[in-house]
């Protein structure tokens, strides 16, 4: 179900009222300050952690004031009320940025952690027909959700949608308010852990060929000579990251204030790429690809009218121009 404009906004305002709160700064002095949002999960997490921990900030004359925020489009509300300057995204909020209100400034990942999944008893999509499941709209759940109804057969009309923030998706499935969820990892550890039997019924690892990016995103105002030193910072964190896996979940870990082993098992679902791997595919088109595939599902579930060309909202010069400096 498609929502309002109006009814968008003050959801995700009182979400990000309600849910996003303040991490601890980054501790470097001088330079800009930028504010950068994140989720508490592996993908959203690394980068700003490697930064922070190898001096990256400092190093390009700036300093970060990470916030951690329960989803995407509550970062993207920030950048648009001023309150946030740069966020992190999973592939179901990437109809915001192509909807014109933020602009993607480089790709993180390809993320396959999200599922559908259902309580004991309840052992495929069809049989949550006509039940509750909970899903938090605008996500990469809510985009886990369709594709799994698309592929039954099904609608958003055959279940009974319940919109929730993730971690009350949490809750909720957990004490048995709702059947199932669209939801992704490592927030589907946590109910494995309170509910052992629970059932995944679907997920974006059983769709060959699809390819799932994670990203990072300004506000659609660009700020071309801060923009850059950000995207160099991304890149450097970035290729320490590829090139050091298992300490980059520590420096994660820390961050989150996780478990080790529990962001060892979120990083499971992600595929990394080094900058070099990233230019090319944003040079070959690969990028805008897996980018107007992702418009083209929006599309599909009414949360975009048309694909845009992925150039609009992508800025693939910035982030080329940036690795060659």
């Amino acid at each position: 179900m498609r929502m309002s404009r109006r009814d968008f906004m003050i959801s995700l305002s009182a979400t990000g009222a309600a849910l996003s709160v303040a991490a601890c700064s980054s501790s470097g002095s001088g330079g800009s300050a930028v504010r950068f949002g994140y989720i508490a999960d592996y993908n959203g997490a690394s980068l700003l952690a490697i930064a922070e921990e190898r001096g990256l900030w400092k190093k390009h004359g700036l300093t970060a004031e990470p916030k951690v925020f329960v989803n995407g489009p509550v970062q993207i509300q920030a950048l648009r009320t001023g309150n946030l300057d740069y966020g992190y995204i999973g592939p179901g909020a990437l109809w915001l940025p192509a909807s014109g209100k933020a602009t993607i400034v480089a790709i993180d990942t390809l993320t396959y952690a999200d599922r559908v999944i259902a309580r004991p008893g309840i052992n495929s999509i069809q049989e949550l027909r006509g039940k509750k499941v909970g899903v938090p709209e605008g996500t990469s759940g809510e985009m886990a959700l369709n594709l799994a109804l698309q592929k039954a057969g099904m609608t958003m009309k055959d279940i009974s949608k319940v919109v929730m923030d993730a971690p009350t998706v949490v809750s909720a499935f957990s004490s048995g308010q709702i059947d199932g969820a669209g939801i992704w990892y490592p927030l589907i550890d946590t109910i494995k852990e309170k509910v052992p039997g629970m059932k995944e019924v679907a997920s974006t690892e059983d769709l060959p060929g699809s390819s799932f990016p994670t990203a990072f995103v300004s506000a659609a105002k660009a700020k071309p000579e801060r923009d850059q030193k950000v995207v160099k910072v991304l890149q450097e964190a970035n290729d320490w990251r590829a090139a050091h896996p298992k300490e980059s979940i520590a420096l994660a870990a820390k961050l989150l204030k996780a478990d080790e082993a529990k962001v060892a098992a979120d990083a499971k679902h992600v595929k990394t790429m080094t900058t070099a791997e990233l230019v090319a595919r944003t040079k070959d088109g690969t990028v805008e690809k897996w980018l107007d595939g992702m418009s083209q599902f929006f599309v599909r579930t009414g949360q975009l009218p048309k694909a845009p060309a992925p150039s609009s909202f992508y800025a693939g010069d910035l982030y080329t121009k940036a690795a060659a400096r």
